[in-house]
Protein backbone atom coordinates (compact mmCIF):
# COMPACT_ATOMS: atom_id res chain seq x y z
CA UNK A 1 0.00 0.00 0.00
CA UNK A 2 1.11 3.49 -0.74
CA UNK A 3 0.43 6.67 1.18
CA UNK A 4 -1.56 9.61 -0.10
CA UNK A 5 -0.38 13.22 0.19
CA UNK A 6 -2.16 13.53 3.51
CA UNK A 7 -0.34 10.48 4.79
CA UNK A 8 -3.32 8.11 4.75
CA UNK A 9 -2.72 4.70 3.19
CA UNK A 10 -4.16 4.25 -0.35
CA UNK A 11 -4.92 0.96 -2.04
CA UNK A 12 -3.32 0.82 -5.58
CA UNK A 13 -6.55 -0.69 -7.07
CA UNK A 14 -8.63 2.19 -5.72
CA UNK A 15 -6.16 4.65 -7.19
CA UNK A 16 -6.41 2.97 -10.66
CA UNK A 17 -10.22 3.07 -10.54
CA UNK A 18 -10.18 6.76 -9.61
CA UNK A 19 -7.80 7.55 -12.48
CA UNK A 20 -9.88 5.55 -14.97
CA UNK A 21 -13.08 7.29 -13.88
CA UNK A 22 -11.44 10.66 -14.40
CA UNK A 23 -10.11 9.64 -17.86
CA UNK A 24 -13.51 8.24 -18.88
CA UNK A 25 -15.29 11.41 -17.89
CA UNK A 26 -12.77 13.53 -19.80
CA UNK A 27 -12.86 11.37 -23.00
CA UNK A 28 -16.64 10.82 -23.28
CA UNK A 29 -18.25 12.81 -26.10
CA UNK A 30 -20.87 15.45 -25.46
CA UNK A 31 -24.54 14.42 -25.70
CA UNK A 32 -25.00 16.52 -28.87
CA UNK A 33 -22.07 14.70 -30.50
CA UNK A 34 -23.48 11.33 -29.42
CA UNK A 35 -26.87 12.24 -30.91
CA UNK A 36 -25.21 13.29 -34.19
CA UNK A 37 -23.26 10.02 -34.39
CA UNK A 38 -26.45 8.08 -33.63
CA UNK A 39 -28.37 9.97 -36.36
CA UNK A 40 -25.56 9.36 -38.90
CA UNK A 41 -25.40 5.64 -38.11
CA UNK A 42 -29.19 5.35 -38.19
CA UNK A 43 -29.31 7.14 -41.56
CA UNK A 44 -26.63 4.79 -42.96
CA UNK A 45 -28.57 1.80 -41.65
CA UNK A 46 -31.84 2.98 -43.25
CA UNK A 47 -30.13 3.64 -46.59
CA UNK A 48 -28.44 0.25 -46.52
CA UNK A 49 -31.75 -1.45 -45.71
CA UNK A 50 -33.45 0.41 -48.61
CA UNK A 51 -30.60 -0.48 -50.99
CA UNK A 52 -30.88 -4.13 -49.98
CA UNK A 53 -34.66 -4.11 -50.51
CA UNK A 54 -34.20 -2.54 -53.97
CA UNK A 55 -31.56 -5.15 -54.78
CA UNK A 56 -33.96 -7.95 -53.82
CA UNK A 57 -36.73 -6.46 -55.99
CA UNK A 58 -34.38 -6.02 -58.97
CA UNK A 59 -33.14 -9.60 -58.57
CA UNK A 60 -36.70 -10.93 -58.47
CA UNK A 61 -37.63 -8.86 -61.55
CA UNK A 62 -34.55 -10.08 -63.47
CA UNK A 63 -35.28 -13.69 -62.54
CA UNK A 64 -38.90 -13.33 -63.64
CA UNK A 65 -37.79 -11.93 -67.00
CA UNK A 66 -35.25 -14.73 -67.52
CA UNK A 67 -37.91 -17.34 -66.77
CA UNK A 68 -40.45 -15.70 -69.10
CA UNK A 69 -38.05 -15.62 -72.03
CA UNK A 70 -36.16 -18.86 -71.35
CA UNK A 71 -38.03 -20.71 -74.09
CA UNK A 72 -37.72 -17.95 -76.67
CA UNK A 73 -35.16 -19.78 -78.83
CA UNK A 74 -37.25 -22.95 -78.65
CA UNK A 75 -40.31 -20.97 -79.71
CA UNK A 76 -38.49 -19.41 -82.67
CA UNK A 77 -37.52 -22.89 -83.89
CA UNK A 78 -41.10 -24.12 -83.54
CA UNK A 79 -42.29 -21.26 -85.70
CA UNK A 80 -40.70 -22.92 -88.72
CA UNK A 81 -42.98 -25.90 -88.11
CA UNK A 82 -45.94 -23.56 -87.89
CA UNK A 83 -44.94 -22.05 -91.24
CA UNK A 84 -44.97 -25.49 -92.86
CA UNK A 85 -48.43 -26.13 -91.44
CA UNK A 86 -49.60 -22.85 -92.94
CA UNK A 87 -48.29 -23.88 -96.36
CA UNK A 88 -49.93 -27.33 -96.11
CA UNK A 89 -53.23 -25.74 -95.12
CA UNK A 90 -53.23 -23.77 -98.34
CA UNK A 91 -53.33 -27.09 -100.28
CA UNK A 92 -56.61 -28.19 -101.89
CA UNK A 93 -56.86 -31.81 -100.59
CA UNK A 94 -60.02 -31.95 -98.37
CA UNK A 95 -59.31 -34.79 -95.87
CA UNK A 96 -55.68 -33.86 -95.39
CA UNK A 97 -56.71 -30.27 -94.96
CA UNK A 98 -59.16 -31.12 -92.16
CA UNK A 99 -56.49 -33.07 -90.25
CA UNK A 100 -53.97 -30.28 -90.70
CA UNK A 101 -56.49 -27.75 -89.40
CA UNK A 102 -56.90 -29.77 -86.20
CA UNK A 103 -53.12 -30.02 -85.79
CA UNK A 104 -52.79 -26.29 -86.41
CA UNK A 105 -55.41 -25.49 -83.73
CA UNK A 106 -53.62 -27.74 -81.24
CA UNK A 107 -50.27 -26.18 -82.09
CA UNK A 108 -51.69 -22.66 -81.62
CA UNK A 109 -53.13 -23.68 -78.23
CA UNK A 110 -49.73 -24.96 -77.10
CA UNK A 111 -48.05 -21.75 -78.19
CA UNK A 112 -50.69 -19.65 -76.40
CA UNK A 113 -50.17 -21.57 -73.15
CA UNK A 114 -46.53 -20.44 -73.32
CA UNK A 115 -47.46 -16.82 -73.98
CA UNK A 116 -46.83 -16.90 -77.74
CA UNK A 117 -49.49 -15.25 -79.87
CA UNK A 118 -49.85 -14.44 -83.56
CA UNK A 119 -49.52 -10.87 -84.78
CA UNK A 120 -52.58 -10.01 -86.83
CA UNK A 121 -51.41 -7.88 -89.75
CA UNK A 122 -53.76 -7.95 -92.73
CA UNK A 123 -55.77 -4.73 -93.08
CA UNK A 124 -53.82 -2.91 -90.34
CA UNK A 125 -51.38 0.00 -90.65
CA UNK A 126 -47.77 -0.99 -91.26
CA UNK A 127 -45.83 -0.98 -87.98
CA UNK A 128 -42.04 -1.46 -88.34
CA UNK A 129 -41.91 -2.87 -84.79
CA UNK A 130 -44.20 -5.76 -85.81
CA UNK A 131 -43.87 -5.98 -89.61
CA UNK A 132 -41.14 -6.49 -92.16
CA UNK A 133 -42.14 -5.12 -95.55
CA UNK A 134 -41.08 -7.40 -98.38
CA UNK A 135 -43.19 -5.76 -101.08
CA UNK A 136 -44.67 -2.34 -101.79
CA UNK A 137 -47.67 -2.82 -104.10
CA UNK A 138 -50.27 -0.46 -105.55
CA UNK A 139 -53.80 -1.40 -104.50
CA UNK A 140 -57.25 -0.05 -103.65
CA UNK A 141 -56.21 0.25 -99.99
CA UNK A 142 -54.76 3.51 -98.73
CA UNK A 143 -50.99 3.89 -98.50
CA UNK A 144 -49.26 2.16 -95.58
CA UNK A 145 -51.88 -0.55 -95.02
CA UNK A 146 -50.83 -4.22 -94.95
CA UNK A 147 -52.57 -5.93 -97.87
CA UNK A 148 -50.96 -9.39 -97.71
CA UNK A 149 -49.07 -11.46 -95.16
CA UNK A 150 -46.44 -13.81 -96.55
CA UNK A 151 -45.08 -15.09 -93.21
CA UNK A 152 -46.83 -14.99 -89.83
CA UNK A 153 -45.35 -12.81 -87.05
CA UNK A 154 -45.38 -13.78 -83.37
CA UNK A 155 -45.17 -12.11 -79.96
CA UNK A 156 -44.13 -13.63 -76.67
CA UNK A 157 -45.27 -11.81 -73.53
CA UNK A 158 -45.60 -8.43 -75.31
CA UNK A 159 -42.24 -8.83 -77.07
CA UNK A 160 -42.04 -9.39 -80.83
CA UNK A 161 -39.98 -12.54 -81.40
CA UNK A 162 -40.51 -12.58 -85.16
CA UNK A 163 -41.85 -9.82 -87.37
CA UNK A 164 -44.58 -10.64 -89.86
CA UNK A 165 -43.38 -10.48 -93.48
CA UNK A 166 -45.95 -8.41 -95.30
CA UNK A 167 -46.82 -6.63 -98.53
CA UNK A 168 -47.74 -2.99 -97.99
CA UNK A 169 -50.06 -0.87 -100.11
CA UNK A 170 -48.65 2.20 -101.80
CA UNK A 171 -52.17 3.41 -102.64
CA UNK A 172 -53.92 3.75 -105.96
CA UNK A 173 -51.68 4.20 -108.96
CA UNK A 174 -52.44 7.32 -110.97
CA UNK A 175 -52.75 6.69 -114.73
Amino acid sequence: MTQSEGGAPVDPETKKEAVSRDETQDNSPAPDEMQKRYDDLNDRFLRLAADFENYQKRLARDLDQRVRFAIEQFAVELLEVADNFERALSAEDGAAREGLEQISKLFDAVLERHGIIRIESKGKRFDPAEHEAIAYISSEQEEGVVIDQVCQGYMMHDKVIRCAKVAVSKGKECE
